[in-house]
């Protein structure tokens, strides 16, 4: 049962401990609402009411290990684990709307609740800080780069008081085609693609960032100690792997804004900044050698040799956080031809038209790299993408679970799902055989990868596959799949494929995103798959 929304939603300030992994840095959590609609969120100071909250409000990481009422009426009897009203981070009365709507007709009460809680996830628990650039009193931070100003939102990943710009994008992508619905909902990614930005602009090769500087969070540390080139700020950056991705995930917040709401509010001098940045980290990292990055590559820090002149971009690491072996990161590549494209539209419509076609050179430059150098002839599966290459004819082939990967390729919009090439990609993915990280047990069967082991297969991966299939029993079976590993009515980053309630993360919002994603996914497609014979289908942006 929904739970009625009181008319005010009240501020509330939660203090909790949290360990990050490698690390005995605590901080405090510090949970910010707009109570009015309208000025500026500033930190909150003490009194006595959120005093009262302060103590009450448990941390998630431990809330979300507990089974809580009231249990679903579905023959596995999921936990409801969504915070208290008070304890959200966000609140969004269409994205209550969208959950009461979904779940009223779902017939699988168990996914139905699955739902209830991974939709709204992001929002409720993640939101640390998030301004909406209209009050008075709102606080500015000049840096030598400029100024942090209008909206601001800073989207933490879950478990770790870190963002990551691929995560944080992914977590927010449910909420696009609301945004044009809710002008709360609409600043609040406003507001996350401003931060962004001011991120690529000072640390451009880095993955992961601190709280920003005007929310005065408390940095975090990660137990890391690498020697990373360019340096960095440790009181700005969590963590600096140089991925493609993360790039592309900046640009793809963006354009993914714009093609639903058609705002082009984000489009201020910040922004143009941040995209000639990107620009220039590509073409740095387009030549065949550079200067050493870290000491977890091979040869120093640089990595194994890659050819000159393919046209495509090296990454240190995986979106995983692991280093490649072959640096020409291909599922990376294809994404990130594809934003640099629709990015490319979206400026030359606003008049920069000599900008959109140096990304747009850029993005066909990457495209024809991606079909000439990593697509590679296979034995058994024919012409399939290998997951790395490094231009001299060597590959990996394999697939992560992590997005980007080869299995999401349409899902990016790099190629159909029909495409011949991907669909014998496809076919070894989710083949033990032709996939050394397809990993099956007892209990559950998916795409893992390095990062957790060889017994751990990624929830996620399964929940790529329903929205990449159209193949009816396929997707039911990946949903039923997830259901089972999610016991405490939430997905978790991996589960051991031999015994279900061995996984890692309890709170994992991207997981919990894409969860939600794909319901939605299959009930625009095939709404008779989740709410029933002739079901008419649900599109989100039509609620």
């Amino acid at each position: 049962m929904l739970k009625q929304e009181p008319s005010r939603a009240p501020t509330c300030y939660v203090e909790a401990t949290l360990k990050t992994p490698g690390s005995s840095f605590a901080y405090p959590f510090e949970y910010t609402r707009n109570v009015n609609g309208k000025g500026s969120q500033e930190p909150l100071i003490g009194n006595e009411e959120q005093g009262r909250y302060k103590k009450a409000c448990p941390d998630y990481r431990h809330y979300a290990v507990i089974a809580h009422r009231p249990y679903s009426d579905g023959p596995l009897a999921l936990p409801f684990q969504r915070p208290d009203i008070h304890c959200r981070t966000f609140h969004s009365p269409t994205v209550e709307k969208v959950i009461a709507h979904v779940t009223s007709r779902m017939e699988d009460k168990d996914l139905a609740r699955i739902f209830e809680n991974a939709f709204p996830n992001t929002l409720d628990t993640t939101i640390r800080w998030h301004v909406d650039g209209s009050g008075k009193k709102e606080r500015k931070y000049t840096s030598s780069w400029g100024q942090w100003d209008g909206a601001q939102s800073f989207v933490v990943t879950g478990d770790i008081n870190a963002e990551w710009l691929r995560d944080s994008t992914n977590q927010l992508l449910q909420y696009q085609g609301l945004a044009k619905k809710e002008k709360k909902l609409e600043n609040l990614i406003l507001g996350a693609i401003n931060t962004q930005a001011e991120y690529v602009i000072e640390s451009p090769y880095c993955n992961a960032f601190q709280p920003p500087p005007p929310s005065h969070g408390p940095p975090v540390g990660n137990g890391q100690d690498d020697a990373v080139h360019p340096a960095y700020e440790p009181s700005r950056v969590f963590e600096c792997k140089w991925e493609v991705d993360s790039l592309a995930h900046f640009l793809a917040l963006g354009n993914q804004f714009h093609k639903s709401t058609g705002s082009k509010a984000y489009l201020r001098d910040r922004y143009y900044t941040a995209l000639e940045t990107v620009l220039e980290v590509l073409d740095e990292q387009s030549k065949p050698t550079f200067d050493p990055e870290t000491k977890t590559l091979n040869l120093g820090g640089v990595g194994n040799p890659l050819a000159n002149g393919t046209g495509l971009i090296r990454s240190s690491f995986r979106p995983s956080d692991d280093a490649t072996i072959l640096q020409f990161l291909i599922p990376a590549n294809a994404q990130i031809s594809v934003e640099l494209k629709r990015t490319s539209d979206i400026v030359k419509a606003a008049g920069k038209k000599a900008l959109a076609a140096r990304l747009l050179e850029r993005a066909q430059s990457i495209n024809k790299g991606v079909w000439e150098h990593g697509v590679v002839n296979h034995k058994k599966y024919g012409e399939v993408f290998a997951f790395e290459v490094d231009g001299y004819g060597s590959a990996i082939i394999m697939d992560d679970a992590n997005i980007p990967s080869l299995l999401a390729l349409p899902l990016l919009g790099f190629c159909d799902v029909d495409d011949k090439v991907y669909q014998n990609t496809r076919k070894m993915i989710l083949d033990k055989a032709g996939n050394p990280y397809y990993l099956t047990g007892r209990a559950f069967a998916g795409v893992g990868g390095p990062h957790i082991g060889l017994q751990y297969a990624w929830p996620m991966s399964r929940l790529v596959e329903a929205m990449t299939s159209n193949d009816d029993d396929e997707i039911m079976d990946a949903l039923h799949a997830v259901k089972g590993a999610s016991q405490l009515g939430l997905v978790h980053e991996s589960v051991n494929v031999d015994r279900i309630t061995d996984y890692t993360r309890s709170w994992f919002a991207w997981a919990n995103s894409v969860f939600a994603q794909t319901i939605l996914n299959v009930a625009a497609r095939k709404p008779d798959l989740l709410f029933g014979k002739n079901a008419e289908p649900f599109v989100l942006e039509e609620i």
